[in-house]
């Protein structure tokens, strides 16, 4: 789920947090220095907003969530059709 920035709070945790950068080092992955857990990240795609994973959130039902697919082997070819976080 991408969001805002605004619209983003890490609570607790940030020291146990390492982040990893990898081919153009926009994306900033974020992972538990424990458990290698992925919780959230900086995009790629959208640099200025935060991409949650909905699964460490409370409260969420996995089975409510409606997915959209996207392309991410041809990533290059598949940000320049409707991407659908947009």
């Amino acid at each position: 789920m991408i969001v805002a920035r605004d619209q983003f709070e890490l609570i607790s945790g940030k020291d146990d947090l390492t982040t990893y950068r990898f081919n153009t080092g926009v994306a900033q992955h974020m992972f538990c220095k424990h458990c290698g857990m992925h919780p959230f990240y900086v995009p790629r795609s959208d640099p200025d907003k935060i991409d949650v994973n909905v699964r460490c959130l409370d409260g969420i039902d996995l089975k409510a969530l409606k997915l959209k697919e996207f392309d991410g082997r041809n990533w290059e070819a598949a940000m320049q059709q409707e991407v659908p976080w947009r």
